[in-house]
């Protein structure tokens, strides 16, 4: 019998690093290390020191390394699929200037209007990138510490987003993959490659950016002496390029060109995320037009309030999560920290419809209404941007794959099924990000595709829940609540 070989999936989000130990024959989970995160910031600001993901990928695999009990020589790989949009600036010596401005960061919504307005509108933008700049883009960030910070910009000698800081320090290489290059606003998904135009109007230099590999599976290079010594783990296994946390956990579903294509995804988390791996490059200002980590595009919608909103309300009501009740009339938009889809960067939550007899079990209920719905009109955008008829049949039939914490939650769950009136599936592997990276680890290794490395594993049992009828009637006035509300009372447009 062959010896077992492992490789590591690194999850390294907003909040914390995952380090998922993964038998390459099987796709066996055989531990998951975990480190927090720290993030910093008040009054729309979000930041963490880089330092802290690089602390935190080192506590996150000596953890897995103990969990698991995998000898280190096991170990035959290792990719990060990080946090998309990050601004992370560095000095000559590799030293983060300041902390990293993250995606949920809305101080630069003045910088992303004027943005879009110096290239001619959404239109010229979307034809570029796949992508309108909004206050989540990377670009947008750099315009802000441009006109903030002007001397921590001048002071800049590298810009990496978070997943590339982190590759870099395993690898010494400055690589970066097309999906998460495409969440900058200066990566044209048309061409494959930096915009140059597109950074002269940032005034950017390119030789800040990193090389753009091939795929996300693409082997960056091989894990450093030093970083080995860090991380515990054999010098010279394969690094893969990477890529951002989206385009992971597709892989992670077995989303791509060697497997499902326009097939929707509902990620539940800090963030509400729809996306489907497509062959269609998409072209909608509603969208991020991103491109997959394996050659496909990945169309996708972000909204910014999902679990951490309703949790919010949940503890503002002294309720926990799943006491709740269906909202009756009230609507609640719980836009708590500004909004990106629809594009609502100053918007604060909305309560309307109160009446004598609302319980709070139903303000509870409308705050999951108002996200879900928010995330379903979203979705409806995205499978037309994949050339779909949201309203066909067929599409309308096509499960939905839900993941993120919010899956694991009850009262998620049945209002997804109810304001979506499509089957459900809840994937049996509850780390698709840290297992897509992991199949990217596994490909670098061994030239192999990953979207086919990960359906071929065997990660688990899927939960399949059939449809319900859909309630139409609480999507029409939320539906109704945001459209009427949009401009004159959430500061923005639909």
């Amino acid at each position: 019998m062959p010896p077992r070989t492992v490789v590591i999936g690194v999850d390294s989000s907003t909040q914390s690093t995952k380090a998922a130990f993964v038998d390459t024959a099987t796709g066996q989970l055989l531990a998951v290390g975990r480190a927090p995160h720290v993030v910093t910031g008040e009054a729309g600001a979000r930041e963490t020191d880089p330092e802290v993901w690089w602390q935190a990928l080192r506590a996150a695999v000596a953890a897995g390394l103990k969990e698991s009990g995998v000898p280190a020589a096991d170990v035959t790989g290792i990719a990060v699929a990080g946090q998309q949009h990050g601004l992370v600036v560095l000095d000559r010596e590799g030293r983060p200037l300041r902390p990293a401005l993250l995606w949920n960061d809305t101080r630069s919504a003045p910088q992303a209007a004027a943005l879009t307005a110096a290239l001619g509108g959404a239109a010229a933008w979307t034809a570029r990138t796949g992508s309108v700049p909004v206050a989540s883009m990377t670009a947008s960030k750099w315009q802000w510490l441009r006109e903030n910070e002007p001397e921590t910009a001048a002071a800049t000698a590298a810009i990496r987003l978070p997943h590339d800081f982190l590759t870099e320090r395993l690898t010494g290489v400055a690589v970066t993959d097309p999906g998460d290059a495409s969440g900058t606003c200066w990566y044209s998904t048309a061409t494959g490659a930096y915009d140059p135009e597109l950074l002269e109007l940032l005034g950017l230099d390119p030789a800040l950016l990193p090389e753009v590999a091939t795929t996300g599976a693409a082997r960056a290079g091989s894990l450093t002496a030093e970083a080995a010594q860090t991380l515990g783990l054999p010098a010279g296994i394969a690094v893969a390029a990477g890529t951002g946390d989206n385009m992971s956990a597709a892989v992670g579903l077995g989303l791509g060109g060697a497997g499902l294509l326009d097939h929707p995804v509902l990620s539940l988390g800090t963030s509400g995320t729809v996306f489907a791996a497509s062959g269609t490059r998409p072209a909608s200002a509603a969208l991020s037009g991103f491109a997959a980590a394996d050659g496909t595009y990945l169309p996708l919608a972000c909204t910014l309030n999902c679990t951490l909103a309703v949790d919010k309300v949940a503890a503002l009501l002294g309720l926990d999560r799943n006491d709740t009740a269906p909202g009756g009339e009230a609507v609640l938009l719980p836009y708590l920290d500004g909004e990106r889809t629809p594009d609502l960067p100053t918007a604060s939550g909305l309560l309307t419809g109160l009446r004598h007899d609302t319980t709070p079990q139903q303000l509870l209920g409308a705050a999951y209404e108002g996200a879900v719905v928010t995330v379903l009109r979203a979705l409806d955008e995205l499978l037309r941007a994949c050339g779909l008829d949201p309203a066909d049949p067929e599409v309308a039939a096509r499960p939905l794959r839900l993941i993120g914490g919010g899956a694991q939650g009850q009262a998620w769950v049945e209002t997804v099924r109810r304001l979506s009136g499509r089957p459900v599936v809840v994937p049996g592997s509850g780390e698709l990000v840290a297992l897509g990276a992991a199949a990217l680890a596994h490909a670098a290794a061994t030239g192999q595709d990953p979207v086919a490395i990960a359906t071929g594993w065997d990660t688990g049992d899927d939960i399949q829940l059939p449809p319900v009828e859909r309630d139409t009637k609480t999507w029409e006035r939320v539906g109704s609540v945001l459209e009427r509300a949009a401009e004159p009372l959430l500061g923005g447009v639909k």
